[in-house]
């Protein structure tokens, strides 16, 4: 059996999400997966360095690249000591990195991924696969999301439209027509869990909203939420895709001060945003014409209850339910892609992306430790 590590943390920043598998033509097979969250301090300096106005040195740019490396190394580790493989079983690791900024419309688009694989493959042994993006943005295309191309190498099913919906700090959606012969599409349709993140740590100082328990205790606001729905992103069309340096606390508050709704009750606000991930998910699904007899969920919102009821309330002719009813941990599916990506770079396979860049590509630069 050939494995392969895939390593990922999305735009939640709350740490690294670590998956061991292996694929054959037929079974994705997860051996095993964990979180490993940042330290305090790093997590802080994460997100000072992803504010719109963030200004870093080249010295504090490239120390934090290092200690990215370092923490991805270290939730590779870690997998590899709890599965009680050896690191010589493994072909390759698949590294997204820790995105610090996202800009594809540009007049020189970039996106920027830290976390040295040179550092990872070292420290770990093993083939390190990484830099996914840039060779897309290079050709045109959006750079983001990459996670369809595994969404439909493992979820695509011919007897009933799917979509994958997975709600990180950003939420994107795969649309899988049972026709085989259907075009795959994906994109981000616009917030996930940040602005809620964003909302609860501003009032309560709390990481996230557990459960979506504090959004259930408000009310919804039509007015807020019509003019949030009202930002041209919802409407743009596709290939797209965005992150937080866009959606973020003042993308927030220059809105509820736009609107004179800044004394709105918190709670209300969370519900409100809560809503926004959802109808924001929704219209996307609606540009692509789909009629999904199943949706599925990955991400960090997949344990959101109030978010998962109110997905279902807007699909009610569609089963909902979280990539874990498929035996995958809803929270390692896109280290399970990272993985997946690595097999079919070092397999020399090109991919098809649904970013706008065209015909397959090979994606990812590859790092072979010393012998």
């Amino acid at each position: 059996m050939s494995l392969y590590l895939g390593l990922m943390s999305g735009t939640s920043m709350d740490g690294v999400d670590a998956a061991l598998a292996s694929f054959d033509a037929r079974t994705t097979t997860v051996v095993g997966s964990i979180t490993a969250t940042y330290p305090d301090r790093l997590r802080d300096a994460l997100r000072t360095a992803i504010a719109p106005d963030a200004r870093l040195t080249l010295h504090e740019y490239a120390t934090l690249n290092i200690e990215v490396g370092i923490e991805f190394a270290r939730a590779a580790t870690r997998l590899i000591t709890q599965t009680k493989t050896s690191a010589q079983d493994i072909v390759a690791i698949g590294s997204h990195g820790q995105t610090l900024r996202h800009s594809p419309n540009s007049d020189l688009p970039y996106s920027i991924q830290i976390g040295d694989p040179a550092t990872i493959a070292e420290r770990c042994g093993i083939t390190t696969v990484a830099d996914f993006r840039t060779l897309d943005l290079a050709a045109g295309g959006q750079g983001a999301p990459l996670a369809p191309a595994f969404h439909s190498a493992v979820f695509r099913d011919k007897t009933k439209n799917t979509v994958v919906v997975n709600i990180g700090g950003i939420a994107n959606i795969t649309v899988l027509p049972a026709a085989p012969s259907d075009i795959l599409k994906g994109f981000d349709t616009g917030p996930g869990n940040c602005l809620m993140d964003e909302w609860i740590h501003l009032h309560k100082q709390q990481g996230y909203d557990e459960g979506g328990r504090w959004a259930a205790t408000g009310h919804l606001r039509e007015d807020l939420l019509t003019g949030l729905m009202a930002d041209e992103y919802i409407e743009r069309a596709a290939p797209k895709s965005t992150g937080r340096e866009y959606f973020n606390l003042a993308f927030l508050i220059a809105i509820l001060d736009k609107l004179k709704l800044s004394n709105l009750a918190a709670e209300d606000v969370q519900s409100t945003l809560a809503e926004y991930t959802v109808l924001s998910i929704a219209r996307g699904i609606s540009q692509t014409e789909s009629a999904p007899a199943r949706v599925i969920v990955c991400g960090g919102g997949a344990h959101n209850d109030w978010l998962m009821q109110r997905l279902a309330a807007s699909f009610p002719r569609a089963e909902v339910h979280s990539a874990d009813k498929l035996n995958i941990a809803a929270d390692a599916i896109e280290a399970v892609a990272f993985a997946w990506f690595a097999k079919q770079r070092i397999a020399l396979e090109p991919i098809r992306l649904t970013t706008g860049s065209g015909k397959p590509r090979l994606l990812g630069a590859v790092y072979e430790p010393s012998p």
